[in-house]
């Protein structure tokens, strides 16, 4: 084993019942799998203990939800077969169930991203923040962007905090619509007047980027709840954009190793942030299901 990649935590394996109830037809919009039997990259940042796909299930029948999004992790390149296993596996027993974004190098073929549409897939990742998860480089993307047009695909991006004021220019420009992963990796302790999270706020004024008010505790000061620094960006996020947020548990969240929090928590967490039914179903249920073609 390479010593230089480090081994995260797992997940809390017992997830505890949320003290809400979320809306009937909730979406997960952002988790991983991890299994033995899927290659790792050599070019990866970090190795993840196996959290398999009877353990995503576990814990979303335990947290209440019902749709899921499954994001390509870095650790496995441009292999998606982890992914797209899930998702085939989830939607023959439940037809609709389950859709992805993948990653893909320049060399994708129009037959396999036509493919990748018919199993469910609706976007590509675009991910400088781990070692091995972009396979193209930044002056690549418009182009990969003008061939996603006609298949009504976005491009889903995470990136270390401090570059967004430097890839606005980029996100501005693409002819598709994009997503942001994780409160756009804007520290919770800064607050909602820094120049970053004014400029995430610009962003979503303009009308094409969706944002996953996911990931608390990478952004919080604390690794665990109650994450009340994260509520102040989330507020702001969803006066600013009702209709462009989203939300997710990050399980198994990887890449981390001091901590992680029980996802009973970080849906409790979305439960005091969204106080509104209507708004807790437009984030939880409709706004995925329209972005994401369920």
């Amino acid at each position: 084993m390479n010593e230089n990649i480090k081994e995260c935590l797992p997940p809390d394996r017992h997830p505890r019942k949320p003290d809400i109830i979320l809306p009937e037809g909730s979406v997960d919009t952002h988790v991983h799998v991890f299994e033995n039997r899927y290659v790792l990259s050599p070019d990866r940042g970090y190795t993840p203990p196996e959290s398999k796909l009877a353990a995503l299930k576990h814990l979303h029948s335990t947290l209440g939800l019902d749709r899921v999004v499954f994001i390509q992790p870095s650790i496995y390149g441009t292999d998606n077969s982890a992914i797209l296993d899930g998702i085939n596996a989830l939607n023959a027993e439940t037809p609709n169930r389950a859709c992805g974004v993948v990653a893909v190098n320049m060399e994708v073929t129009h037959e396999e991203l036509a493919d990748f549409d018919a199993q469910g897939i609706r976007g590509i990742r675009l991910n400088t923040d781990n070692k091995g998860g972009m396979p193209i480089e930044l002056d690549q993307v418009s182009a990969i962007a003008d061939r996603l047009v006609d298949l009504g695909w976005h491009l889903e991006f995470l990136f270390p905090g401090k570059d967004l004021l430097e890839l606005i220019p980029l996100f501005t420009s693409l002819p598709i619509p994009i997503s942001i992963g994780h409160f756009a990796y804007q520290p919770a302790i800064a607050g909602v007047d820094v120049p970053g999270f004014q400029a995430l706020l610009e962003l979503m004024r303009k009308g094409n980027t969706w944002i996953k008010i996911s990931g608390a505790n990478r952004v919080s000061k604390t690794d665990l709840p109650p994450y009340d620094d994260v509520k102040p960006m989330a507020h702001a996020l969803i006066e600013e954009a009702p209709d462009r947020v989203m939300w997710g548990t990050d399980w198994p969240h990887p890449n981390k190793y001091e901590a992680n929090p029980n996802d009973g928590d970080l849906v409790n967490a979305f439960g005091d942030w969204v106080l509104d039914e209507e708004l807790r179903q437009k984030i939880m249920v409709d706004t995925p299901a329209s972005f994401y073609r369920f």
